[in-house]
């Protein structure tokens, strides 16, 4: 048995009831991009919303972070990424979480005591000092050598600006053969983060006050293939169960070892396997210039180029191999592969094509660069190769030997520096708003696209349905299927017929069912694998009903007057509709 089903079982075991993946891109969150931990789809339960699955659950969650792109390559990092969590909302607190960690660590897993260490939050002027964590992993037989004190960067944690929070409590394990130390030093990286518990008992208030919640949640988090590593005894993650298949793929197309040819290898395995997931995803996702979409061509695309490193035939179907082998090892987990296989291998071929193309631009971009230059390649012209036309430094160095020129490495490695910070400085303001709101204009115009929903299927054809969608307090985004562009006759006939609906006056009711029972009625549902047996199914009069988490107006008129500012693509075969309230 594998160590996500290990862990399901456990905790299984132990009153939790499984709850399924969340889809990699969020529903309704402008503030990420794609989902990057376990708990963000369930910030409204951790908000107080209840759950139909009760108190304690616990799952693995799909989960994309490309804030260290520029680190894939080394042992550790990886864009997609599998979290292990468990979750009591307001049910058990610090002692019980704890303990069931560490019972799993050491009884389930045979960890060695003596190779775990934890931290817990020191506290601050609002705030005292854990001493209730640290006393519970004192109990359970952690030294008071191997417990240390951290401050609100490292153990505190909250979504947002303001909201529930509270301290947490991180395991760590001694990831060497060398000798173990009888302190544990956090600074160490011999000491690895496997595990967090994070306590949420504080609301931190608008004016900067913290206030006591009537409930405790915990929320924890484990990455699987970090941990996989680690109990295989490997310190290189990408010679885990988890990769050496599709490392040993890699090996075999390109003839190569992997020894001497890592860091290409361990790119095209991450990039594939992330693609391949965003693909498979019901949102649509597709290579394109802005968004998940360009998130997903960069990293395509930079696949590909370190194919071309490993002398890889790019025009060979070496991208299918390695995407078949990852569908069919995750399929069993992840429904959504199989279903959307096609997809997935055509969109990464017609990538492919489109790159052996732009790079093609790139080559004769080069050349105009040669011509202009005097015995040196800027950094400025070697950056614009890199970021325009997708090529590496090592290629245009190369490429410049030939030509016996230099290249201008330092000043190259300064605009390249200026852009992480600005990716990063990007991310930061990406993520800092929470994981989405739930205002009062927000709610309108989550209602506002189960009515643009229905109207669509009026209009165009009963086949629609959404794509994805994205909320913002200034306007709505709307996906869905169709394969033309919508007319402006077309686009008025909506409009109209969602301002009908509006001043119609049509009261908003929520119905608590089975999720089975919900599909027999026809109720619209976008990610059906996602919800629980329990769901709630909203109706809009008998103009629309669709499996939601909410939140909604309690009648249409809350929501004034409906307008259309854009249609456009989002993809191949997918259309994009922008629409405001006023």
């Amino acid at each position: 048995m594998n160590l996500r089903d290990l862990y399901i079982n456990y905790f299984i075991s132990k009153g939790h009831k499984f709850i399924p993946s969340a889809p990699i891109v969020p529903e309704n969150d402008a503030s990420v991009l794609f989902n990057t931990a376990g708990m963000q789809p369930l910030i409204p339960y951790l908000m107080g919303k209840k759950h139909p699955y009760g108190n304690r659950l616990v799952n693995y969650q799909k989960c994309v972070r490309t804030n260290d792109l520029d680190s894939i390559g080394d042992k550790t990092h990886h864009t997609f990424f599998e979290m292990l969590g468990n979750w009591s909302l307001g049910d058990y607190f610090k002692k019980e979480s704890i303990a069931f960690s560490f019972e799993f660590l050491t009884k389930v897993l045979e960890i060695p005591i003596e190779r775990l260490a934890v931290s817990v939050f020191e506290g601050n002027k609002d705030i005292p000092r854990d001493e209730v964590s640290a006393n519970y992993w004192l109990d359970l037989g952690i030294s008071k050598d191997r417990i240390v004190y951290l401050g609100m960067d490292d153990n505190f944690w909250i979504a947002g600006e303001y909201g529930p929070c509270g301290g947490d409590s991180e395991i760590f394990y001694f990831r060497s053969n060398e000798e173990i130390p009888i302190k544990f030093d956090p600074h160490d990286h011999r000491w690895v983060e496997i595990w967090n518990n994070v306590f949420m008992e504080y609301n931190k208030n608008q004016d900067g006050t913290f206030t006591k919640l009537p409930k405790k949640n915990v929320d924890t988090g484990m990455g699987f293939e970090r941990v996989a590593a680690i109990l295989e005894e490997k310190d290189d993650n990408y010679a885990s169960s988890v990769w050496k298949d599709i490392i040993d793929k890699i090996s075999e197309i390109a003839n190569l070892p992997y020894e001497g040819n890592e860091k290409s290898m361990r790119i095209i395995a991450d990039h594939i396997r992330t693609s391949v997931f965003i693909l498979a995803d019901n949102a649509g996702i597709k290579p394109a210039n802005t968004d998940q979409g360009y998130i997903l061509r960069r990293l395509i695309r930079r696949a590909i180029r370190h194919a071309k490193i490993l002398n890889i035939d790019i025009n060979s179907n070496w991208e299918e191999l390695i995407a078949n082998l990852i569908i069919n090892k995750y399929c069993k987990y992840y429904r959504e592969l199989n279903d959307n296989k096609n997809i997935i291998l055509e969109e990464l071929k017609k990538e492919k094509d489109r790159f052996n193309k732009t790079l093609e631009k790139g080559l004769k971009e080069f050349a105009k660069v040669l011509s202009s230059s005097n015995k040196i390649i800027t950094g400025q012209d070697a950056f614009k190769l890199y970021d325009t036309y997708g090529f590496p430094i090592e290629l245009t160095e190369e490429l410049a030997q030939e030509k016996k020129l230099n290249v201008d490495i330092k000043r190259f490695k300064d605009k390249f520096k200026e852009h992480q910070e600005k990716s990063r400085i990007g991310a930061i303001g990406k993520f800092k708003g929470g994981m989405g709101s739930n205002g009062e204009i927000e709610t309108k115009y989550h209602t506002a696209t189960h009515l643009l929903n229905a109207a669509l299927k009026v209009v165009i054809n009963q086949n629609i349905h959404q794509k994805g969608s994205n909320i913002t307090e200034e306007r709505l985004r709307f996906d869905f299927n169709c394969n033309h562009k919508l007319s402006n006759e077309e686009l008025q006939n909506i409009e109209n017929l969602v301002n009908k609906w509006i001043k119609d006056e049509i009261e908003v009711k929520v119905k608590e069912m089975n999720k089975n029972e919900a599909l027999k009625i026809g109720a619209e549902c976008m990610f059906i694998d996602k919800y629980p047996d329990l769901v709630n199914v909203y109706f809009i009069g008998d103009i629309s009903k669709e499996l939601c988490g909410g939140p909604h107006v309690k009648n249409t008129k809350e929501l004034n007057h409906f307008k259309i500012i854009k249609e456009e693509a989002s993809s191949s075969g997918i259309r994009r509709i922008k629409a405001i309230l006023n």
